[in-house]
């Protein structure tokens, strides 16, 4: 039993040995719950947040243990539920869901603390490339009605547990903020979208 208490701790201690330092490349691959919303002083109607999911990859260069520079590429299905479309017929508005789906590139500085190193927070620029836009009730497509890219800033908080020298699990909380327009021709107040995820994934060291 001795040897194995003893074993177990050697492992444990070539882990943090093997922790990142400079010059580290680490991947990943996540998937999450999404919950994004918009936001707009002349949107009316009280929009729900649309709840559905993101799936990603990474890779974070290290400058140092405690610093690093972070870039991902996610499918990201924003939107929002309990909006409205008009029938430009009739002047019917209509209650409807909205699936607004991005290919989003973040590009943010990972500071990575705590006495293993093993917390991290991320922050930085994002940019969103439009893949798709649809209302649920008509299932009308809507692409042409939105521009086709998204900006803003991205924030992330997570924790990595090693699970030998080269792998870790991660879970984080992840925030994308927009500061630009989602609509292509639109006359009113900007209409920003943001979203909340909740995301586990894998690490792998090179």
């Amino acid at each position: 039993m001795k040897k194995i208490i003893f074993t177990l701790l050697a492992m444990a201690g070539i882990a943090v040995a093997n922790a990142q330092s400079k010059g580290n490349v680490e991947f990943g691959l996540n998937t999450g719950v999404s919950f994004s919303t918009i936001t707009s002083t002349d949107y009316y109607g009280n929009p729900d947040n649309n709840i559905s999911f993101n799936v990603g990859g990474s890779a974070e260069y290290y400058f140092s243990e405690s610093w690093g520079i972070k870039a991902k590429v996610i499918y990201d299905r924003k939107g929002w539920d309990n909006g409205y479309i008009y029938d430009i017929n009739t002047g019917d508005e209509f209650r409807t869901d909205f699936n607004i789906d991005y290919l989003t590139v973040p590009v943010m500085a990972d500071w990575h603390f705590g006495r293993k190193k093993n917390w991290y927070l991320n922050f930085g620029p994002y940019v969103g490339f439009l893949m798709s836009a649809k209302e649920t009730r008509f299932d009308t497509d809507l692409k042409d009605d939105f521009n086709t890219t998204d900006a803003g800033l991205a924030l992330g908080l997570g924790v990595k547990i090693p699970v030998s020298n080269y792998i870790k699990i991660f879970f984080e909380y992840d925030v994308q903020a927009g500061f630009s327009d989602i609509f292509k021709d639109n006359y009113d107040d900007n209409v920003f979208i943001s979203r909340d995820a909740i995301n586990v994934g894998i690490n792998f060291m090179l």
